[in-house]
């Protein structure tokens, strides 16, 4: 499936998966970006995505960017819907400094990879009762 992308930055390279086993392809940064100590700031990712219908993007960090930058996502993952897409729709990647320095992300470094997710939608079909419970959290163990 061939997906629509724009690169804001044509000195960076396009989004690559890196290895054949790869599920998710890498995201650089379009221009240095310091993030302040326990800060949150936006990385612009350098490019802009048609998410096929049926999909969403899932953002994720690289899974080394934790180690070696003390970065993480505020909320886990990202979610880019396929209707965010227009021209000044940049992906951005969200970032939390977890560190009590300043930390630089550098342009062109990989600071995160997309993964495209298949979705359905579904019609709510409201009830009085759900059953019996099998418990809340840690019931199973």
């Amino acid at each position: 499936m061939k997906v629509k992308i724009k690169r804001i930055d044509k000195s960076i390279e396009l989004p690559v998966y890196k290895t054949s086993g790869s599920v998710g392809f890498d995201i650089s940064a379009r221009k240095d970006t310091v993030v302040p100590p326990r800060s949150i700031a936006l990385i612009p990712g350098n490019i802009i995505v048609e998410t096929p219908p049926g999909y969403m993007l899932l953002l994720a960090l690289r899974s080394s960017t934790p180690k070696k930058k003390g970065l993480h996502k505020p909320h886990g993952i990202g979610v880019i819907d396929n209707d965010y897409c227009g021209e000044d729709d940049e992906i951005k990647v969200q970032v939390y400094n977890s560190t009590d320095k300043e930390v630089t992300v550098e342009k062109g470094e990989r600071i995160a990879q997309g993964i495209f997710v298949k979705i359905d939608k579904f019609e709510w079909d409201e009830q009085e009762s759900m059953g019996q419970s099998r418990g809340g959290f840690g019931s199973t163990g």
